[in-house]
């Protein structure tokens, strides 16, 4: 994503929608379906590793009640460890440039009324100087450093711009602490090109929502599990697409490709037991590419279940479980 800078001009200031220091959790989730926030940014557009635009969607029209949501009190969720953090990571900000931060404790909106669905949540604002003036903290476990590589990755740009767009500040500071241990500082320039092609694809999108229109799935764990939850159940009738030429040329295609895939596996199985066969009794072997491994994993213990049930079947009446059914996706050709 380009940090093009734009010559420092003038813009305008963020209206205060709301304050935050004594909101409840659940309020300021319900604050935050009324626009998109700088964190939904990246999904509104498509370009969230972790969340489609099908999922966001069932959250800004109130259809996400059965989607599971993160415990923000769960000690093993990256977002526990991210709220809790992020305080140390302002501090040690503040250390290593020596700017005072202050929070803002309020729900931002774009001043202009055709943009007042574009809504942010800062971190914290900068004090007192001219060249930057939002900090945002985040915190990269062992998996996320990978993300932060090459800099910021896309989707905190597109954050941190849909924050400038919203406010009319012209730069910002993104602080990442990473693996625990090591901090990182980015500055982020004003990109006026950029948040207006952003400020357009969050608008598409925001019709999406004020239209009640479902946006395309898009491959995605995050759409396939949206799908789930938006039609968990089907009503036993059958729809005849026959006629619909684009979805019949998706469904030749949806063949074709588990067709490739199955002779892709099928491929891939026999190359790896010519492989095992040359090995033998190897643990190991190399190649003028690479190397491969084949070693005999350490014995588990597990519980024969059917053999229980067999001889103490009041058990399973004792202690039964009744899980929940799930749609599946059979094709026939």
């Amino acid at each position: 994503m380009s940090n093009t800078a734009i010559a420092v001009r003038p813009h305008h200031q963020a209206l205060r929608l709301v304050n935050t220091k004594a909101l409840s959790r659940e309020s300021w989730l319900n604050v935050r379906k009324q626009g998109i926030g700088s964190s939904d940014a990246a999904a509104a557009v498509g370009l969230n590793p972790y969340q489609s635009q099908l999922e966001l969607w069932m959250i800004k029209t109130g259809r996400d009640a059965e989607i599971p949501k993160p415990d923000p009190f769960d000690e093993s969720s990256p977002m526990y460890w991210g709220s809790l953090l992020e305080p140390i990571v302002a501090q040690h900000y503040t250390k290593h440039t020596g700017r005072k931060v202050r929070r803002i404790n309020a729900v931002l909106q774009h001043p202009d009324q055709d943009k007042a669905w574009m809504l942010a949540n800062l971190d914290y604002t900068i004090v007192g100087v001219d060249e930057v003036q939002i900090l945002e903290c985040k915190t990269a476990g062992e998996f996320g450093a990978r993300l932060w590589r090459d800099g910021v990755p896309e989707y905190i740009q597109l954050q941190v711009q849909h924050q400038l767009a919203v406010t009319g500040k012209q730069a910002a500071d993104v602080c990442v602490l990473v693996c625990g241990q090591e901090i990182r500082i980015h500055r982020i320039e004003r990109d006026d090109v950029l948040i207006a092609k952003l400020v357009e694809l969050e608008r598409q999108f925001w019709r999406y929502v004020e239209s009640d229109t479902p946006p395309p799935a898009d491959g995605s764990d995050s759409a396939g599990k949206a799908l789930r939850y938006l039609y968990p159940q089907d009503a036993g009738n059958t729809l005849d697409l026959s006629e619909d030429i684009h979805l019949s040329v998706a469904f030749a295609d949806l063949v074709k490709v588990r067709q490739e895939l199955a002779d892709n596996t099928q491929t891939e199985e026999t190359l790896k037991q010519r492989i095992q066969q040359r090995m033998g009794d190897a643990s190991r072997a190399i190649f003028a590419t690479g190397s491969v491994s084949w070693k005999r994993s350490k014995d588990s213990t597990g519980l024969d279940t059917t053999t229980l049930l067999k001889e103490q079947p009041e058990l399973l009446t004792r202690y039964s479980l009744t899980r929940p059914g799930s749609r599946r996706f059979i094709i026939n050709n």
